[in-house]
């Protein structure tokens, strides 16, 4: 199948994904001021692209097409950073400087352990 087809589709069903775990998080989460739900996303998204690259590097005969699927399509569709940077651009407007700073530093602090956790996640199942 087309690549870009498999990404259309991938990015369609990762989007989806985004909007129901963003709302979940939103309903049920813990009060927050800041926004949790794109955190939760961008921060499992991170998982599960260490996990997915991880395992499609360590099998062999992976086609393209399904790296293409699962990491440009779905998980680019998922992960929200656009999402992240309008937020955090809001909290700044807001004066919200502290919360802003907290939020850029957690996000990608604990994202990139994330992707190493996911690498070591496949590790151990390869």
């Amino acid at each position: 199948m087309n690549h870009l087809v498999l990404v259309f589709v991938g990015a369609g069903v990762g989007g989806t994904l985004r909007h129901l775990v963003t709302g979940a998080v939103g309903r049920f989460g813990p009060p927050s001021s800041l926004p949790l739900g794109t955190f939760v996303v961008n921060l499992s998204g991170c998982l599960a692209a260490g996990v997915v690259a991880g395992l499609l590097t360590a099998a062999s005969g992976v086609r393209d097409e399904y790296r293409a699927l699962l990491l440009v399509g779905l998980l680019g569709g998922y992960t929200t950073f656009s999402a992240f940077g309008k937020e955090t651009l809001q909290l700044i407007e807001s004066r919200r400087i502290i919360e802003a700073v907290l939020y850029v530093t957690l996000t990608n602090v604990v994202g990139v352990a994330a992707v190493w956790t996911g690498h070591r996640i496949a590790a151990a199942i390869s």
